[in-house]
């Protein structure tokens, strides 16, 4: 039996610490769900609060008319072995109680700090511990009285919401229903059973109680319901003596009702035949016996859930990262590691693995040709143009085979359109890469908890890319004015080899304004362009290629590592500074991680002894 006690109060233990670490609601089943506790109900002056506190042996609920329970309450019991009995309330949990009086008006205020000093309800719980050597350890949940009607003060949903609550708590499987009906009522009309078997139809996990049974008529008794036979239940029918009002009123001890209370059982005509099973000493050693046995059957699958909830907290730690060391190297270390990381992410963007590089493919294939077809060589090279153009450059002296300077000057003219296009290439680009970087940032995972190292990759990736970009832009202008600096002869030589259509046999010089010269001039110099724009094509796309999507593969941040690595360790702490959330979050679930751990190390220890 001590291992089983001892059992039952590491369960006690875990359910407090679940409660401290809020893990008892959320997603699927929590651990504090898993665990077995017993749930209070019963109608409004069923005698709930006075079973409750026979149980604990004190004098410590409220009292009064109406709902006095207004919130769920959560009683921990755990036995000592000796020493002074007080009280741990969670909402205030460095403060002791040693007078029970003042455990009540804390009830009281509590209550009233969620639902105000009215007849209102709420289903946020008031957690108690107590210790002392007169309890089993149980957890008890007090939860507010059924009624029929709602009074005056109350919402008219009263009666819907308390039985909602009510019901949230014992449809539960790992929940014991505690039953309660005063004995002064017919048990076919009582709320607490009809309620119990609606939830628990086989009553596998319903204990009846039945209160005040020496306030009954004189010449009835309620055997018949203690020995099962008006209404049956898998487990045995408890019988209790409430405390009197007048012992109350003198606030006659516990310990003294509870000799009281033994005392009618065994001298009475009606019960005597059943008082060793009867009185709320009784009842609390039932309620700690099940309690074990429930327990001891539940223990492989609480040991299931805490090794499922350890793996899916250690995934989740290692989501969002373990701690950073203090250590300068460590921190240099992880830095670089994380740079590392999103270096990953953004050559997989322009390699293929991820979308976006693509991007990169369009601006050749489909922006650039389209800027190229745009520009305005059918203005520069119009009839009218390229007369102008050519007499300027023959000066005060006509050419005299062919318009050698006219020519160069029509080429350079349209050769400097192609700049145009060639810088908006580059600038293309630039902008792919840089929201590559955005998107590579936001994608590695290992990053999304340093946002101040987020900032500090993200504008040296920047400022790395406006030097790529700068030196492309060189680069392609540089090709476009190679293509001015030397022009190909061959292309010339070969139209002067072709015969010309239509040609004045006289010559060129017999009428240099001669419309069809001018216009074949034109059609000579726009099958140069064409040309030329077929190379830049080509070669434009390699520039920019090479010296920034290239460069950027290959150095992003190779300035950054270098700079981090003259860093000294403050500064390093201050780029490995987190989200203050996350920080709490990781706490928060390494605490539950080491409470798992120890719960499910515990339950080894003592369940298989």
């Amino acid at each position: 039996m001590a291992t089983m006690v001892s059992l039952i109060g590491l369960i006690n233990k875990i359910q407090r610490a679940c409660t401290v670490l809020g893990d008892h609601g959320g997603e699927g089943m929590s651990l504090w769900e898993a665990l077995p506790s017993v749930a209070v109900v019963g109608g409004q002056s069923s005698g709930k609060s006075s079973v409750l506190e026979s149980v604990v042996g004190r004098d410590f609920l409220p009292r009064g008319s109406g709902i006095v329970t207004r919130r769920p309450l959560v009683l921990q019991l755990h036995k000592t072995e000796s020493g002074t009995e007080y009280a741990e309330f969670l909402h205030a949990p460095k403060k002791r109680f040693t007078d029970f009086a003042a455990v009540r008006k804390e009830i009281a205020d509590e209550t009233d700090r969620i639902t105000g000093k009215t007849k209102q309800i709420s289903n946020i719980p008031i957690h108690l511990s107590i210790y002392s050597p007169h309890v089993v350890n149980l957890t008890l949940i007090d939860l507010p009285g059924l009624t029929k009607v709602a009074v005056e003060g109350q919402p008219d949903t009263i009666v819907e919401d308390i039985e909602n609550m009510v019901r949230s708590y014992v449809e539960k499987p790992n929940c014991i229903i505690l039953a309660i009906s005063p004995a002064n009522q017919d048990i076919a009309t009582s709320d607490a059973i009809k309620l119990a078997k609606e939830v628990d139809p086989t009553g596998e996990r319903t204990f009846g109680v039945v209160t005040k049974l020496d306030l009954m008529d004189k010449g009835t008794n309620a055997v018949d319901v203690l020995e099962g036979r008006a209404y049956r239940l898998q487990h045995p029918w408890v019988g209790i003596v409430n405390r009197s009002q007048a012992d109350i009123n003198k606030n006659v001890d516990m310990i003294v009702a509870r000799r009281k209370e033994r005392e009618y059982f065994e001298t009475s005509p009606d019960y005597g035949h059943l008082a060793s099973k009867m009185g709320s000493e009784y009842l609390a050693k039932l309620l700690s016996q099940h309690l074990e046995l429930v327990i001891r059957q539940r223990i492989p699958s609480i040991i299931a859930l805490i090794n499922k909830t350890i793996d899916e907290l250690n995934a989740e730690l290692d989501r969002i990262g373990r701690p950073i060391a203090a250590d300068g190297g460590a921190q240099l270390y992880m830095i670089l590691e994380l740079c590392r990381a999103f270096d990953r992410v953004f050559k997989e963007h322009l390699d293929g693995g991820r979308p976006g590089g693509d991007r990169i493919y369009g601006v050749f294939d489909n922006q650039l040709p389209a800027a190229l077809k745009k520009l305005p060589f059918d203005r520069h090279l119009s009839l009218k143009n390229v007369q102008k153009v050519v007499t300027e450059a023959d000066g005060y002296q006509p050419h005299l085979i062919a318009p050698e300077q006219g020519y160069r000057r029509l080429i350079d003219g349209s050769i400097s359109y192609f700049k145009g296009p060639a810088e908006a290439s580059v600038d293309a680009v630039h902008f792919v890469l840089k929201e590559l970087v955005r998107k590579s940032i936001a994608e590695t995972l290992e990053l999304k908890r340093f946002p101040t190292l987020q900032n500090d990759i993200a504008t040296a990736a920047n400022e790395a890319l406006e030097r790529f970009r700068e030196e492309s832009r060189k680069t392609v202008l540089r090709l476009v004015e190679m293509e001015s600096s030397y022009l190909t002869v061959d292309f010339f030589r070969k139209l002067h080899t072709e015969p010309e259509k239509n040609a004045n046999p006289s010559g060129p010089n017999n009428d240099r304004f001669n419309d069809n010269y001018i216009r074949r001039i034109g059609s000579n110099v726009n099958a140069y362009i064409g040309m030329v724009c077929d190379t830049l094509k080509n070669t434009i796309p390699k520039a920019v290629v090479y010296c920034q999507v290239r460069e950027a593969k290959r150095s992003l941040l190779s300035n950054f590592y270098a700079q981090v690595g003259r860093r000294e360790k403050e500064r390093l702490g201050a780029m490995l500074d987190e989200d203050p959330q996350l920080m709490e979050r990781r706490t928060q679930i390494a605490k539950r991680l080491e409470l798992y751990k120890s719960a499910r190390d515990e339950i080894d220890s003592v369940a298989w002894k």
